[in-house]
């Protein structure tokens, strides 16, 4: 009976396989982004946030703050989204108050675009 474990393999099957995976992992870990390089990016989003450039941090970067630096990130990218909407809105209805062919309402139609 031949069970559907990796070990039951037939002994040519298990060296393709595992030639397979190491060239796998070659690709891989060269395309792989350092520790190094993660704290670095994660360091470099962190000064994006405006609370922030308030107050230095230089305490090297662990997973935990990594994630909490990542959490804020996304959720100030969310503020900013709203705050467009927002923005934009009120250009919309500032437009419908100005006279089409006003220089005013050339600028708010290419702030709008």
């Amino acid at each position: 009976m031949h069970s559907s474990s990796f070990s039951s393999a037939p002994p040519d099957h298990r060296r393709f396989t595992m030639s397979s995976r190491r060239s796998r992992s070659r690709h891989s870990a060269s395309s792989r982004i350092t520790d190094e390089q993660m704290n670095e990016l994660i360091s470099k989003l962190q000064t994006l946030l405006p609370e922030a450039r308030l107050h230095t941090n230089d305490r090297p970067v662990t997973n935990a703050n990594a994630a909490k630096v990542l959490q804020e990130i996304c959720s100030y990218i969310r503020s900013l989204h709203r705050e467009v909407d927002n923005l934009s809105e009120r250009l919309s209805e500032l437009l419908e108050t100005t006279d089409n062919n006003s220089a005013q309402a050339a600028i708010i139609r290419s702030l709008l675009m």
